[in-house]
């Protein structure tokens, strides 16, 4: 199979250079290019799209001049919305997170992940699944958007469906799970977002992590 190609937004090239370094060694991954702020970002992809080569995953930092991480997010998935967007921030940021995943990011690390953790996320956003730091996980989970709604809104075969989204699923995993078809399972997983009043898988497997659906990560 073909690398999955990942581009690299972040203001300090001492980042930009490490997070380099480290796809280097992989076989499985490898940096398409890189920006130091959103709107230089956006401006890189807009090329690689009319030249029919956009990356699989962009890692996104939050905080940055000119156009920062959160409105970069929002544009590529707006724009591009096959490209994953992996968000990076430090804890001190994570409130912003929150922001990041309204957006539309597919999950988010912190800056001093272990390199296994900067891959494996990587790798899960590739597949449409979810990655979530630990860390700051189980602080996000106290601030999660529509705390009024309760897993009792959802038929037994959506809280189903919604473990197995929190647990990091894809559609195709869930379909396999339950032998259903995948566009059931797709189906599923629209109707739990949109009666918890949710916009992401992220946001969902947040919800459940902090209804104790599932324990947190």
């Amino acid at each position: 199979m073909s690398p999955i190609r990942v581009f690299l937004v972040d203001d300090h090239a001492v980042v930009r250079r490490g997070m380099r370094a480290f796809f280097e060694m992989l076989d499985d991954i490898e940096v398409q290019g890189e920006a130091a702020d959103g709107q230089a970002a956006l401006d890189q992809l807009a090329i690689a799209a009319a030249a029919g080569d956009l990356p699989d995953v962009v890692l996104m930092d939050l905080l940055m001049p000119r156009l920062d991480g959160i409105a970069a997010t929002k544009a590529i998935k707006q724009r591009y919305p096959g490209v994953e967007v992996v968000a990076l921030t430090s804890f001190s940021e994570a409130e912003r997170v929150h922001v990041a995943l309204e957006a539309g990011a597919a999950g988010y690390l912190l800056k001093d992940a272990e390199a296994d953790q900067v891959g494996a996320a990587v790798r899960a956003a590739k597949r449409g699944q979810v990655h979530l730091d630990p860390a700051v996980a189980r602080t996000l989970t106290r601030s999660l958007v529509s705390p009024h709604r309760t897993a009792t809104a959802l038929t037994p075969r959506e809280r189903e469906i919604l473990i197995l989204v929190a647990k990091g699923q894809s559609n195709k995993d869930i379909a396999d799970a339950l032998m259903i078809s995948e566009r059931t399972a797709r189906t599923h997983v629209s109707n739990v977002l949109s009666k918890l009043g949710l916009t992401s898988r992220t946001q969902a497997a947040l919800w459940a992590v902090r209804e104790g659906l599932v324990t947190g990560p």
